[in-house]
């Protein structure tokens, strides 16, 4: 059964930074605002956040490391702890607390580490505060990384029962075309088995620093969606659009049975 009061919001790296691949307090300020609104109204929210390898890289600078993975691991491991400063100084603006979940894959086969995780994410609910999770890359190998955080969105999603997942990037949505060029439609509701791939372009695909684009949301929302989990891909950029989602309106790309 699901959790109707519970949702889960993915915000990926092309949210958070600017064009100069730089973290943007504010944009993040306005995320957890709106989460500290639900939160009045008795809706919770587990955030999954990226940005941990940009924000070592913003302290690190350019790497002497050319191994990509080794030096991914670095910038993570810096920048991890830099995000939770970001964020943990926000929610408490809001009177809030905020809490680290740092899984791998593995942690969510059957067994053990995926009974305690539910655990640890249930009792954070419990006492009121928001978890925030992101992929643990400084232990996670390559052959059994989340292929991004949408995968990561939908899977904590499945295990905590949640309601809706709200997938924000920094486009409105599914166009089907180039959402640059003149009328060019965006695509506000999509079924769990329908076939979009012909809308699947570069055009539709964030750029920067973020792992995921807009086939890897789409492709998780309708995986969601068969779980009876309705889904939304949106602008994060959007002042107010968590919010306006909850609150029914028609905002991004809606994927749901």
């Amino acid at each position: 059964m699901k959790n109707k009061k519970l949702i889960v919001v993915k915000v990926g790296t092309n949210v958070m930074t600017n064009k100069d691949n730089r973290i943007v307090r504010p944009v993040l300020k306005n995320l957890v605002k709106q989460i500290a609104e639900l939160y009045e109204r008795d809706i919770q929210t587990i955030l999954v956040s990226s940005g941990s390898v940009i924000a070592g890289k913003e302290v690190l600078g350019n790497s002497v490391i050319k191994d990509k993975t080794k030096r991914r691991q670095v910038y993570s491991s810096i920048g991890q702890p830099r995000m939770m400063r970001l964020y943990y100084n926000i929610f408490r603006d809001y009177g809030m607390k905020c809490a680290q979940v740092l899984p791998t894959k593995r942690d969510f086969n059957p067994g053990v580490h995926r009974d305690n995780m539910i655990n640890c994410i249930e009792g954070l609910l419990q006492e009121g505060v928001v978890p925030i999770t992101n992929e643990d890359d400084a232990v996670s190998l390559e052959m059994s990384m989340f292929s991004d955080n949408d995968e990561l969105a939908t899977l904590i999603a499945e295990l905590m029962n949640a309601s809706k997942m709200i997938l924000l990037t920094d486009i409105d949505g599914l166009y089907d075309g180039n959402p640059d060029k003149e009328h060019t439609k965006l695509i506000s509701d999509v079924e769990p088995k329908e076939n979009l791939s012909k809308y699947i372009s570069d055009s539709n695909k964030s750029e920067g620093e973020g792992r995921g684009g807009m086939g890897s949301k789409l492709n998780h929302a309708q995986l969601a969606a068969k779980k009876n989990i309705t889904t939304y891909i949106a602008n994060g950029k959007n002042k107010n659009v968590i919010v306006d989602i909850i609150d029914g309106k028609q905002v991004g790309t809606k994927v749901s049975l």
